[in-house]
């Protein structure tokens, strides 16, 4: 009898492991069943915005949910990054990043309170996209060497705005400043939408920021366009010479945008995700409109995004140090 009694005991032990694994299963086959949050790191109105702006109405189909972007701004994207790092792991709220918050903050930062590898699972990469070195529209320079030749006539009288501290465009105007030779003082702001009314403004006279918005805004008479940091010119500024057109080597910099979840997310969340943005982006007229802007769709899976994370971060530590651009 007391075997009995055993046997039925493992049997209902089984079941119930059994029953629980199946309910997890038939929870996650339902997700999304409630609205996905996305966090962007920086105010409304810059690149990232800009860039999930694109896709947002038809992931939005794809997942079957509505998608919310909301802002967390400050730190180079660190404090939304944090706030993502410690959301529950459930693929209801992800991160948008870019090169700064993903793989150069961690160079350029000695403490940060994320760890890329430790505390996210990548989602998808979504796109590429060089930066563009722009002016104001009143600077009295029409190319790149025209404007390294008058900031060394000017030694330390000309600005330039970055979107924060760490970030890519703070880190590009250093290495061209390394490069170069020239002296130009960086004002860091909270996010590149205030650093591009600045520069419009004029109380900053240099930038060096993602190609979709400083195309908008030269088209728009603006500013002034004088390079881009790839090694082809970019459909968005097709005027516009590259980097090694100019002469200026060592400086090629194209930056990357990806999605990101809380480390202990489920694969099979992971999984749908990933899928949803891989499908999203296969749409003829998103893809058109990405060009458009300036933009490369360059979509990878988890892992490939993995994979690719773990070859750009000491790439980048290696930029960090090579430009001086530390910062603690």
């Amino acid at each position: 009898m007391s075997r009995f009694i055993k046997n039925l005991h493992q049997i209902i032990t089984l079941l119930g492991g059994l029953g629980a694994f199946l309910l997890a299963n038939l929870a996650w086959a339902a997700f999304p069943d409630k609205p996905v949050k996305i966090i962007i790191g920086f105010p409304a109105g810059g690149p990232l915005d800009a860039h999930v702006r694109l896709f947002q109405e038809q992931l939005q189909n794809t997942l079957g949910q509505t998608v919310i972007i909301d802002y967390k701004s400050g730190a180079g994207g660190s404090v939304g990054a944090q706030f993502v790092a410690q959301s529950a792991p459930d693929g209801y709220t992800l991160l948008l990043a870019n090169t700064g918050t993903m793989v150069i903050n961690p160079a350029v930062y000695s403490q940060l309170p994320y760890d890329i590898q430790r505390d996210f699972v990548p989602i998808a990469r979504t796109a590429q996209q060089p930066l563009a070195l722009i002016v104001n529209k009143d600077l009295p320079v029409q190319t790149l060497k025209e404007f390294i030749q008058y900031a060394r006539a000017n030694p330390g009288k000309l600005n330039y705005g970055s979107a924060g501290n760490g970030g890519i465009s703070h880190l590009v105007p250093e290495m061209l400043k390394q490069e170069t030779g020239i002296f130009i003082v960086h004002i860091p702001f909270k996010g590149s939408a205030p650093a591009f009314a600045d520069l419009m403004a004029g109380h900053v006279q240099f930038m060096a920021e993602s190609v979709p918005q400083a195309a908008n805004y030269a088209k728009q008479g603006k500013l002034k366009a004088l390079a881009v940091t790839s090694t082809k010119r970019s459909p968005a500024l097709p005027n516009v010479p590259t980097i090694i057109e100019t002469g200026v080597a060592n400086l090629e910099v194209v930056g990357f945008y990806g999605f990101l979840a809380p480390k202990a997310t489920p694969p099979e969340v992971v999984k749908k995700l990933s899928d949803a943005f891989r499908d999203t982006l296969q749409s003829p007229e998103i893809r058109k409109k990405m060009l458009e802007q300036g933009a490369e769709p360059a979509y990878l899976n988890s892992e490939q995004f993995n994979r690719f994370l773990a070859t750009e971060l000491p790439r980048w530590a290696k930029v960090v140090r090579d430009a001086g651009a530390k910062l603690d």
